[in-house]
């Protein structure tokens, strides 16, 4: 049963960032293993019965490039050409596809541990449907419910992507902030620090507690954006 990750996770990536090379990651390929895939898999399978608890479910899939998400960049398009992520990346969600789903994300870093829900960026039809449920008061109602709940364990939207509200609608609509957004997201502070429940037999419950008031913003994305339905 997962017991908290070590501190010494933290401290391989602290040193991990100050090392990002290839040469560096193989020779301490077996301290990432033991001490960053193991423990991530380990909690992964010890959420799975909250993460399939939730309204919607969401998947957990105790495996690299499921909710485990990879540990090297994709650089083939940035200007940062170091190798590997310096984090855990573990995610949780309800769809088809880890990254084109709503989902519930968790991230161990070096400085901190951050955790939030939604969805990044809604494509075509979605984006549309978003649009319309957000100028509809009793659809915002919800969405705002959903985004109260994330704010007790510290989550909260970012800045709007754009910086008018799309053409056809209002600037002056309650909804304009929510307008000017791609996506919906809301996630806490990269400078919350480390909760020390983290690190001891009092995990499973600290994130529980988060992934339960997480879920709304998930199941609102899941209900209104991804299937049309009714809050």
């Amino acid at each position: 049963m997962f017991q908290g990750f070590s501190e010494k996770s933290v401290a391989f990536l602290a040193a991990l960032k100050a090392n990002n090379n290839r040469a560096w990651f193989e020779s301490h390929r077996s301290d990432f293993q033991s001490l960053c895939v193991d423990p991530a898999l380990d909690l992964i399978e010890a959420l799975a019965p909250v993460a399939q608890s939730l309204d919607p479910v969401h998947n957990a899939v105790p495996k690299l490039n499921k909710s485990l998400r990879r540990i090297h960049r994709d650089t083939r398009f940035s200007k940062d050409k170091t190798p590997y992520h310096t984090h855990i990346h573990i995610v949780f969600w309800a769809g088809d596809h880890p990254n084109r789903s709503p989902g519930i994300h968790l991230v161990l870093s070096h400085d901190h541990f951050g955790f939030g829900a939604g969805h990044w960026a809604f494509a075509g039809e979605g984006l549309g449907r978003y649009r319309a449920a957000v100028v509809n008061q009793k659809h915002r109602a919800a969405l705002e419910a959903a985004l109260q709940s994330a704010s007790r364990v510290g989550c909260f939207p970012g800045e709007p992507e754009l910086k008018k509200v799309p053409r056809g609608f209002d600037a002056a609509d309650p909804a304009a902030d929510l307008l000017r957004r791609k996506g919906i997201v809301a996630r806490s502070a990269e400078t919350a620090g480390f909760d020390k429940r983290l690190f001891g037999p009092a995990a499973l419950d600290y994130l529980t507690e988060i992934m339960g008031a997480l879920a709304p913003l998930d199941r609102w994305i899941d209900r209104v954006v991804e299937n049309g339905q009714e809050t």
